[in-house]
């Protein structure tokens, strides 16, 4: 069925598409305040194991989904699909390598202490909420998003096409082709 959506698009002249994996939801303080997680639920970065195998079963349909787009369509430039959750989930087992200071699930942005400083009820943008003073050290803004600097980590990552399938310079899928020889241009 959602290849059928990609093949709506590609009818009415799409020939490009960038498709992105779902992150590890298990390591969002958003989802771990929910319920009290016992120590075996967690896995040694403090995600939920249940939720990320979930997300990670997502994305494996997610990618046979795209692999069976590129056979089905043709003339088709790309369809890419990008390990997103890979690349966050590196980062929050190596934020401090990355440059990050604080607990990479306790939230800039949020209210309650704890391990996560968030609290379902007065989440960032509510009374209560208080903002952390050095933002860039941190990589989760509010329990759901990431910081501006977190953000730019993964967008590095994602537009260095490693964790592409297939692996496609981003300039050759992306920015039109510039004529290289005179005929060619005139053509």
């Amino acid at each position: 069925m959602a290849v059928d959506k990609i093949e709506n698009l590609y009818f009415l002249g799409a020939r490009k598409f960038w498709v992105h994996s779902t992150g590890p939801l298990g390591c969002l303080p958003l989802i771990l305040s929910r319920r009290n997680y016992s120590a075996g639920d967690l896995d040694r970065h403090g995600c939920s194991r249940a939720v990320n195998r979930a997300a990670k079963e997502f994305n494996d349909q997610l990618s046979r989904l795209c692999r069976q787009a590129r056979r089905r369509m043709k003339g088709v430039k790309a369809v890419v699909y990008v390990d997103v959750f890979a690349i966050k989930y590196d980062l929050i087992a190596n934020s401090s390598k990355y440059g990050f200071k604080e607990d990479p699930m306790r939230v800039c942005c949020g209210y309650g202490g704890g391990r996560y400083n968030f609290n379902s009820t007065s989440q960032c943008g509510s009374k209560e909420f208080q903002v952390c003073d050095r933002v860039s050290q941190y990589v989760n803004w509010d329990g759901i998003h990431y910081t501006e600097a977190a953000n730019k980590f993964v967008a590095a990552k994602i537009l260095s096409t490693l964790y592409s399938t297939p692996r496609l310079a981003i300039a050759d899928v992306f920015l039109p082709q510039i004529p290289s020889t005179e005929s060619e241009l005139v053509s």
